[in-house]
C-alpha cells in the first residue's frame, strides 16, 4: 500500500491521476453533448425533458453522476497542486525563457483556464442541476407520464444575453484546456508513438473545436431562434 500511496504522491502520479480523470471527463463531455444537443429539435423540449428525466432517475447513471463529481474535484485539486508545485520548481523569477517553441499558450495558462472553467460549473450546478433536483419545478405530460420541464428553465437562461456569452467564453476555456490536455494525457499514459502521434495530435484538436463549439452553438441557437 505504501508504494501506492508514494507513487500517487510524486509529481509523476499526479500527472497520471490528472491524466486519467481527464480522460473520464473528457467522456463525460460527449455523453453530456449529446443530450444537450437534443435541445435543438423543434419539439417543444420533449426530447431533452425526457433525457434529463432519464439521466436524473437511472440508478447507474446517478452512480456514475457521482463518481464524475468526484473526478472533478480530484482533477482541480491536483491541477492547483501540480501549478504551485511547478511554480515553486522556476522559483521567484520564472524561467529566463519561454518561447513558443517550448509551449503553447493553454500549456502554459491551464491554471487560469481550470479556474474560468470551475467558476463556469459552480454557476452551471447552481442554474440546472440545483434547481432540478431540490428546485419547485413545473411538469409536462408525455404519454401518460410527467416529467420535470428542465427545457423552460433552460430556455429561460438561454434567453439572457449575458449567460450566453459566459457560456460561450467558457467554452472557449474549455476548448484551450483541451488543446493541450488531450494530447498532454496521452503522453503522461505513454500512449505517445512516433506512428501515431499525428493521429493522436489529429483528434486532440479536432476535439477541442468540435465539442466545445458545438456546446456554445446550442445557446447562442436558442437565444436566435
Amino acid at each position: 500500500m505504501k508504494w501506492f500511496l508514494d507513487m500517487f504522491s510524486s509529481t509523476l502520479g499526479r500527472k497520471l491521476v490528472m491524466a486519467l480523470t481527464g480522460l473520464f471527463l473528457i467522456t463525460f463531455l460527449i455523453v453530456h453533448l449529446i443530450g444537450n444537443l437534443q435541445l435543438l429539435k423543434d419539439d417543444g423540449g420533449h426530447a431533452f425533458n425526457v433525457y434529463a428525466e432519464f439521466m436524473s432517475t437511472n440508478p447507474l447513471i446517478q452512480t456514475v453522476s457521482k463518481v464524475n463529481f468526484a473526478l472533478i474535484l480530484i482533477h482541480v485539486i491536483w491541477s492547483v497542486i501540480l501549478t504551485k508545485k511547478n511554480r515553486d520548481a522556476r522559483g521567484p523569477q520564472g524561467y529566463a525563457v519561454t518561447t513558443s517553441k517550448s509551449s503553447i499558450w493553454s500549456s502554459r495558462n491551464m491554471g487560469i483556464l481550470g479556474t474560468i472553467i470551475l467558476v463556469f460549473l459552480v454557476v452551471h450546478l447552481k442554474d440546472f442541476w440545483a434547481v432540478m433536483h431540490y428546485g419547485d419545478m413545473q411538469k409536462v405530460n408525455y404519454d401518460g407520464k410527467e416529467v420535470r420541464d428542465i427545457y423552460t428553465v433552460v430556455a429561460y437562461s438561454f434567453s439572457q444575453l449575458w449567460y450566453v456569452a459566459l457560456y460561450c467564453i467558457c467554452m472557449a476555456a474549455v476548448g484551450f484546456h483541451l488543446w493541450h490536455g488531450f494530447i498532454s494525457a496521452f503522453q503522461t499514459l505513454g500512449l505517445n508513438h512516433l506512428k501515431y502521434n499525428p493521429v493522436i495530435n489529429f483528434v486532440g484538436k479536432s476535439f477541442s473545436v468540435i465539442v466545445p463549439a458545438l456546446f456554445a452553438l446550442i445557446p447562442i441557437w436558442m437565444f436566435l431562434f
